[in-house]
Protein backbone atom coordinates (compact mmCIF):
# COMPACT_ATOMS: atom_id res chain seq x y z
CA UNK A 1 0.00 0.00 0.00
CA UNK A 2 2.57 2.63 0.87
CA UNK A 3 4.53 1.33 -2.82
CA UNK A 4 1.61 2.75 -4.22
CA UNK A 5 1.09 5.26 -2.89
CA UNK A 6 4.76 6.89 -3.22
CA UNK A 7 3.76 5.40 -6.52
CA UNK A 8 0.91 7.75 -7.21
CA UNK A 9 2.48 10.53 -5.71
CA UNK A 10 5.28 10.10 -8.49
CA UNK A 11 3.27 10.14 -10.82
CA UNK A 12 0.94 12.86 -9.72
CA UNK A 13 4.16 15.09 -9.57
CA UNK A 14 5.47 13.89 -12.70
CA UNK A 15 1.96 15.22 -14.39
CA UNK A 16 2.11 18.75 -12.48
CA UNK A 17 6.12 19.57 -13.37
CA UNK A 18 4.52 18.57 -17.60
CA UNK A 19 1.69 20.59 -16.86
CA UNK A 20 4.01 23.55 -15.69
CA UNK A 21 6.55 22.83 -18.39
CA UNK A 22 3.62 22.43 -21.02
CA UNK A 23 2.49 26.07 -19.56
CA UNK A 24 5.89 27.58 -20.54
CA UNK A 25 5.95 25.94 -23.94
CA UNK A 26 2.81 28.07 -25.15
CA UNK A 27 4.08 31.42 -24.74
CA UNK A 28 2.91 32.14 -21.48
CA UNK A 29 -0.80 31.68 -22.77
CA UNK A 30 -1.84 28.83 -19.70
CA UNK A 31 -3.68 26.79 -22.06
CA UNK A 32 -2.27 24.01 -24.33
CA UNK A 33 -5.39 24.26 -26.65
CA UNK A 34 -4.58 28.15 -27.85
CA UNK A 35 -2.36 28.82 -30.69
CA UNK A 36 1.30 30.39 -29.83
CA UNK A 37 1.23 34.11 -31.21
CA UNK A 38 3.68 37.14 -30.33
CA UNK A 39 1.76 39.31 -27.52
CA UNK A 40 4.70 40.49 -25.76
CA UNK A 41 7.69 42.59 -26.15
CA UNK A 42 10.37 40.77 -27.36
CA UNK A 43 8.26 38.41 -28.93
CA UNK A 44 8.99 37.69 -32.63
CA UNK A 45 6.61 37.24 -35.81
CA UNK A 46 6.93 36.47 -39.68
CA UNK A 47 5.87 38.81 -41.71
CA UNK A 48 4.78 37.71 -45.67
CA UNK A 49 5.63 40.65 -47.41
CA UNK A 50 3.30 41.06 -50.67
CA UNK A 51 3.82 44.39 -52.18
CA UNK A 52 2.46 45.08 -55.68
CA UNK A 53 2.25 48.94 -56.46
CA UNK A 54 1.64 50.51 -59.83
CA UNK A 55 1.28 54.43 -60.99
CA UNK A 56 0.00 55.83 -64.13
CA UNK A 57 -0.35 58.90 -65.12
CA UNK A 58 -1.37 60.47 -69.04
CA UNK A 59 -1.46 64.78 -69.51
CA UNK A 60 -2.75 66.11 -72.72
CA UNK A 61 -2.51 69.46 -73.18
CA UNK A 62 -3.82 71.79 -76.95
CA UNK A 63 -3.82 75.33 -76.58
CA UNK A 64 -4.59 77.30 -79.04
CA UNK A 65 -4.32 81.28 -79.54
CA UNK A 66 -5.40 83.51 -82.42
CA UNK A 67 -5.36 87.24 -82.66
CA UNK A 68 -6.18 89.63 -86.05
CA UNK A 69 -6.24 93.12 -86.05
CA UNK A 70 -7.58 94.86 -89.17
CA UNK A 71 -7.90 99.02 -89.61
CA UNK A 72 -8.32 101.22 -92.41
CA UNK A 73 -8.25 104.51 -93.00
CA UNK A 74 -9.43 107.20 -95.79
CA UNK A 75 -8.46 110.70 -96.65
CA UNK A 76 -9.54 113.40 -94.47
CA UNK A 77 -11.63 115.97 -94.86
CA UNK A 78 -11.79 119.86 -94.75
CA UNK A 79 -8.46 121.25 -94.12
CA UNK A 80 -7.01 117.64 -93.32
CA UNK A 81 -7.26 115.93 -97.18
CA UNK A 82 -3.66 115.98 -97.40
CA UNK A 83 -3.71 112.89 -95.31
CA UNK A 84 -3.43 109.75 -98.18
CA UNK A 85 -5.27 106.53 -97.31
CA UNK A 86 -4.19 104.05 -94.83
CA UNK A 87 -4.24 100.71 -93.90
CA UNK A 88 -2.81 97.75 -91.58
CA UNK A 89 -3.90 94.30 -91.10
CA UNK A 90 -2.16 91.86 -88.68
CA UNK A 91 -2.81 88.30 -87.55
CA UNK A 92 -1.13 86.66 -85.04
CA UNK A 93 -1.38 82.50 -84.10
CA UNK A 94 -0.14 80.80 -81.05
CA UNK A 95 -0.71 76.58 -81.45
CA UNK A 96 0.69 74.62 -78.46
CA UNK A 97 0.03 70.65 -78.56
CA UNK A 98 2.19 68.32 -76.02
CA UNK A 99 1.51 65.26 -74.04
CA UNK A 100 3.22 63.26 -71.45
CA UNK A 101 2.99 59.70 -70.30
CA UNK A 102 4.15 58.25 -66.78
CA UNK A 103 4.52 54.74 -65.69
CA UNK A 104 6.32 53.41 -62.18
CA UNK A 105 5.15 49.71 -61.30
CA UNK A 106 7.20 48.55 -58.08
CA UNK A 107 6.98 44.89 -56.98
CA UNK A 108 8.36 43.13 -53.60
CA UNK A 109 7.84 39.50 -52.18
CA UNK A 110 9.28 38.10 -49.12
CA UNK A 111 9.69 36.71 -45.82
CA UNK A 112 10.92 37.58 -42.77
CA UNK A 113 10.77 37.83 -39.16
CA UNK A 114 10.90 40.73 -36.43
CA UNK A 115 10.45 41.44 -33.09
CA UNK A 116 7.62 42.77 -30.69
CA UNK A 117 9.42 46.46 -29.18
CA UNK A 118 6.36 47.73 -27.86
CA UNK A 119 2.86 47.58 -26.95
CA UNK A 120 0.35 50.27 -27.41
CA UNK A 121 -2.27 51.48 -25.42
CA UNK A 122 -5.19 49.61 -26.95
CA UNK A 123 -2.79 46.30 -27.03
CA UNK A 124 -1.54 47.05 -30.80
CA UNK A 125 2.08 45.59 -31.59
CA UNK A 126 4.70 47.88 -32.48
CA UNK A 127 7.27 45.73 -34.38
CA UNK A 128 10.76 46.34 -36.17
CA UNK A 129 13.15 44.10 -37.93
CA UNK A 130 15.92 44.13 -40.47
CA UNK A 131 17.15 40.92 -42.91
CA UNK A 132 21.00 41.68 -44.35
CA UNK A 133 21.91 39.13 -46.86
CA UNK A 134 25.28 39.30 -48.47
CA UNK A 135 26.17 37.10 -51.28
CA UNK A 136 29.48 37.64 -53.51
CA UNK A 137 30.24 41.15 -51.84
CA UNK A 138 26.16 42.20 -52.97
CA UNK A 139 24.71 42.97 -50.05
CA UNK A 140 20.80 43.38 -49.56
CA UNK A 141 19.38 44.55 -47.06
CA UNK A 142 15.12 44.59 -45.60
CA UNK A 143 14.03 46.50 -42.94
CA UNK A 144 10.49 46.89 -41.65
CA UNK A 145 8.77 48.41 -39.08
CA UNK A 146 4.78 49.37 -38.06
CA UNK A 147 2.03 48.63 -35.93
CA UNK A 148 0.10 45.57 -36.38
CA UNK A 149 -2.90 44.44 -34.50
CA UNK A 150 -3.00 41.61 -32.44
CA UNK A 151 -5.99 40.09 -33.58
CA UNK A 152 -4.22 40.49 -37.31
CA UNK A 153 -1.91 37.69 -36.08
CA UNK A 154 -3.01 34.46 -37.45
CA UNK A 155 -3.07 30.98 -35.73
CA UNK A 156 0.94 30.01 -37.38
CA UNK A 157 2.14 33.60 -35.68
CA UNK A 158 2.39 35.81 -38.74
CA UNK A 159 0.49 38.45 -40.70
CA UNK A 160 0.69 39.95 -44.34
CA UNK A 161 2.58 42.80 -44.94
CA UNK A 162 -1.19 44.89 -46.32
CA UNK A 163 -2.46 44.38 -42.84
CA UNK A 164 0.74 46.62 -40.91
CA UNK A 165 -0.16 50.36 -40.34
CA UNK A 166 2.41 52.99 -40.50
CA UNK A 167 3.99 50.20 -42.33
CA UNK A 168 7.94 51.19 -43.92
CA UNK A 169 9.72 48.90 -45.95
CA UNK A 170 12.72 49.69 -47.29
CA UNK A 171 14.87 47.04 -49.44
CA UNK A 172 18.17 48.34 -50.52
CA UNK A 173 21.07 46.66 -51.97
CA UNK A 174 24.58 47.26 -52.30
CA UNK A 175 27.85 46.09 -53.99
CA UNK A 176 28.97 45.30 -57.61
CA UNK A 177 25.41 44.16 -58.91
CA UNK A 178 23.27 47.54 -57.91
CA UNK A 179 26.24 49.70 -58.95
CA UNK A 180 26.87 47.94 -62.25
CA UNK A 181 23.24 48.68 -63.33
CA UNK A 182 23.69 52.28 -62.34
CA UNK A 183 24.44 54.62 -65.42
CA UNK A 184 28.31 56.50 -65.14
CA UNK A 185 29.11 59.70 -63.85
CA UNK A 186 29.74 61.34 -67.59
CA UNK A 187 25.48 60.13 -68.30
CA UNK A 188 24.35 60.71 -64.64
CA UNK A 189 25.66 64.76 -65.39
CA UNK A 190 24.23 65.04 -68.90
CA UNK A 191 20.94 64.16 -67.37
CA UNK A 192 21.13 66.37 -64.73
CA UNK A 193 22.03 69.06 -67.43
CA UNK A 194 18.97 68.56 -69.53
Amino acid sequence: MRNQLKTAMAAASLLFCGIAGATSLVGGSGSLYTDVKARDIGDVLTIRIYEDAEAANVTQTDITKEGKFDTKGGPGIGTLDFIPLFGASGENKNEYKGSGNNARRGNLKAKMTVRVVAIRPNGDLIVEGNRVITINNDTETLTLSGIVRSQDVDAGNGVDSYNIADAQISYRGKGPASTGARPGMVIRFLNWLF
